[in-house]
């Protein structure tokens, strides 16, 4: 039977799916590749979805691609894997995950043949991956992640503990349901998914778990998400080799203001908190129409400020560079929207001088950049 700790990060895989869809992220099935073996790439077997590499099929139960393709780039696959434990995530799993991508990217067969007719093209991707953590990831590895450009992403934020708590409950209520099942009826991991990304997805794949003891903490799951439509995660690109995941209490809010003026100013804020490394936070240079907070690894905030400068010049370093413009995209509709958030070095040097405000959600004062 399947873990507690592991069902939770499970289910929460499915959440942040569904939440990264407007990110124009959208789930694979077996479906998305038509072509004949030998040449298929993805193929659903007993326990999901499987995606080819050089060396190895690899299990791809969160597999997504997004919907724009970069310029002079590949189309992007992205691995969304998710934990929510009490232990930091530590380096076995980001070295797995470098592995798999790494088998991916090397399977390089770029045209197709059934050994009599002509040659043609064969579809290439650029897989990445990304690892959630509701509980932060340990110095290894995070220097890990930093050498090979796997993105960790910290989900320890205030703005996001609601869909936390909706996990965490739907998950022990699941549990706690198929406990006492024989096992013989009780539901695979893979039941329990298909069957909560048609309430989330509308994803219609079998099997799916049809146990009401199962499905309706599921249901009550979806119905949370639904209530809270206005709570979102965006992954966003800045310049460095990773992704940033911005969270906002009113991600519409943030839409709105972003269509209105795709490109716009922004202010940074660095937050500390009284638990927990420090909150970034990112409002317009004008107004407050929205606020997007994300947070970063010790050590790939370490590694953005390490210069020979102190601590609020090595800060304002990482404004000015890394943070100078970062990317998002919006799909709607399936129009995908270009945001870039600017922030420069005049503006910079006119925000330093103000007073710092304090931000009572994040407990303690925070510095204004």
């Amino acid at each position: 039977m399947v873990r507690l700790e592991t069902l939770r990060g499970y289910l929460l895989e499915e959440v942040l799916a569904w939440l990264l869809r407007s990110s124009g992220y959208r789930l694979l099935t077996e479906k998305d590749d038509p072509v004949r073996p030998p040449w298929k790439v993805l193929e659903k077997r007993k326990h999901g979805l499987v995606v080819r590499g050089r060396g190895a099929w690899h299990q791809a139960d969160t597999l997504g691609e997004f919907q724009y393709v970069p310029p002079f780039s590949l189309p992007i696959r992205l691995f969304a894997e998710a934990k929510f434990t009490r232990p930091k995530v530590g380096l076995p799993t980001v070295r797995n995950g470098h592995g798999v991508v790494h088998d991916l990217n090397e399977n390089v067969v770029t045209t197709l043949s059934n050994g009599s007719g002509p040659h043609r093209p064969r579809v290439r991707y650029h897989y990445s991956y990304a690892i959630f953590s509701t509980s932060g990831f340990t110095q290894d590895a995070q220097e890990y992640a930093l050498a090979h450009q796997i993105s960790l992403i910290d989900l320890s934020l205030p703005d996001f503990q609601p869909l936390c708590d909706l996990v965490r409950v739907a998950a022990k209520s699941v549990y706690d349901a198929m406990r006492p099942m024989p096992p013989s009826q009780r539901p695979t991991v893979y039941e329990i998914r298909n069957y909560l990304r048609r309430h989330l997805l509308n994803l219609w794949d079998e099997p799916a778990a049809d146990a009401s003891t199962v499905t309706d903490p599921l249901d009550t799951l979806a119905a949370g998400l639904r209530r809270r439509s206005s709570l979102g995660l965006v992954l966003a690109f800045p310049a460095a080799p990773f992704v940033l995941g911005l969270v906002s209490n009113d991600l519409h809010a943030f839409v709105r203001h972003a269509r209105e003026q795709p490109t716009h100013a922004v202010r940074v804020h660095r937050s500390h908190r009284s638990v927990g490394h420090p909150v970034w936070l990112i409002e317009p240079r004008v107004g407050s129409a929205y606020r997007l907070a994300f947070s970063l690894p010790e050590q790939v905030e370490a590694w953005i400020l390490d210069q020979e400068e102190g601590t609020r010049s090595r800060t304002h370093w990482m404004t000015r560079n890394l943070l100078s413009a970062i990317t998002m995209y919006w799909v709607d509709e399936n129009h995908t929207h270009t945001f870039q958030l600017q922030y420069s070095s005049s503006e910079f040097r006119e925000v330093s001088g103000r007073p710092r405000p304090s931000f009572s959600d994040f407990g303690e004062t925070s510095n204004l950049f």
